[in-house]
């Protein structure tokens, strides 16, 4: 098949960008330039069709870099990510009614965040449960060899926050496949440790390339190089905070599915089918075009071939288990998501409650203010999203959302 990306016009290197029919606000492809003017750039960016503005770097954007990384590109959420599971449930076996199912499933993960984020927050453990209490030993000795280095992390939850959702954009779903089957689908990432190690390396960047910030198109796209003070212990910390999330991910699985089994209108069922656990804010080292470079994915999910990923959709839209076809331009990637069209602020001042329910008819979630800056017109179309990169991956299963638990 037929490449489908478009070269946007740059200074620097190459930018291929996979948005044919989709909106990109030139905000974002500013960005795009902007990283593409820096000197460890390797070969080309590839942007995705989700493209758009994040803080430092775009969000969908694939940036190979040559002995060196830039925090602020892999950002605060790190190793952020999807999970689905199928069940061996059809859409007959589920109740008329899914208020008590959503309820049994909010009752069984944290989600969301009050009080601050304080002692009182109903999005984090206040009793640490076995499996989590279990999961942050096997996890522990490490993070106290990071914390030992850099101090000023040996602050705020670790253990309270796995097998917790968090807010924004975060979510699980009950999901409907073509052939009317039951999945669980979910979406979170390294909570409050991976936020609090993304923000101190971004500062910790700015700090070391202090002589040479000024020389940045952005300040935010700060970066170590291979062999300076702080980049070992980035990689460290970084692979450690991307451990913590596929583990965060694989707690709420758990949870979920043990909730539903608990469920009295609900017949037994089983599940074995993971059709992914996978990271799309994340670095990792890979060879392309003849290098070894290290792979930053901000809204991005590998999609090497035959890799099973997931890109959902928004809260009233189709989501797509699909398979990667390890397109060599794209760095062996494809979007993370429909990818917003609008900002938060903006979804807010836009759209009514009203719309929001017309939008999510059919879906069991939270129809009411707190959730307007997550609608679905806050997307970008997802068909049209998935139309621009049918070079990239193929479709192996499409879920519709019954439940949506958002934070």
């Amino acid at each position: 098949m037929t490449d489908r990306y478009v070269e946007l016009p740059t200074a620097g290197a190459p930018i291929r960008a996979w948005i044919d029919g989709v909106h990109a606000d030139e905000n974002a492809l500013q960005q795009l330039r902007n990283v593409a003017a820096l000197p460890i750039v390797h070969h080309h960016i590839a942007a995705m069709p989700d493209v758009h503005w994040g803080i430092g770097a775009t969000v969908g954007s694939v940036i190979p870099t040559r002995g060196a990384i830039i925090p602020a590109a892999v950002g605060v959420d790190i190793g952020c990510g999807m999970m689905a599971v199928r069940t061996s449930l059809n859409a007959s076996d589920l109740p008329d009614h899914l208020g008590g199912l959503r309820s049994a499933i909010e009752r069984a993960v944290p989600h969301g965040r009050t009080d601050g984020g304080g002692r009182g927050d109903r999005g984090s453990w206040s009793n640490v449960p076995a499996p989590a209490e279990n999961a942050w030993k096997k996890m522990r000795a490490e993070y106290q060899q990071l914390v030992e280095r850099h101090p000023r992390l040996d602050r705020g939850r670790t253990a309270q926050h796995l097998g917790t959702l968090g807010t924004g954009n975060h979510f699980i779903e009950v999901c409907l496949d073509e052939a009317d089957r039951v999945w669980v689908m979910l979406h979170s990432g390294s909570r409050g440790v991976g936020n609090r190690i993304g923000m101190y390396f971004i500062d910790l960047a700015k700090k070391d390339m202090k002589r040479h910030i000024q020389n940045l198109p952005d300040k935010d796209l700060a970066y170590f190089t291979e062999g300076s003070e702080h980049f070992d212990d980035y990689v460290f910390a970084v692979g450690w905070a991307q451990r913590f999330a596929r583990r965060n991910r694989d707690l709420m699985m758990q949870a979920v599915l043990a909730a539903m089994a608990r469920a009295k209108d609900l017949p037994k069922f089983t599940y074995g089918e993971v059709a992914v656990n996978c990271h799309h804010n994340y670095v990792q080292e890979e060879e392309h075009f003849g290098a070894a470079v290290f792979v930053t994915r901000k809204g991005a999910v590998r999609a090497a071939k035959d890799d099973l990923g997931i890109i959902p959709g928004s809260m009233g839209a189709r989501s797509y288990i699909v398979r990667g076809k390890g397109n060599p331009q794209s760095f062996h990637s494809c979007s993370h998501g429909a990818g917003r069209v609008m900002s938060r602020n903006a979804a807010k001042k836009r759209y009514s409650v009203a719309d929001h329910e017309a939008a999510t008819a059919g879906v069991e979630c939270r129809k009411d203010a707190g959730v307007i800056d997550e609608t679905p017109m806050a997307y970008k179309n997802i068909d049209a999203v998935m139309a621009a990169q049918d070079d990239l991956v193929e479709v192996v299963h499409t879920l519709k959302q019954v439940i949506c638990v958002k934070g």
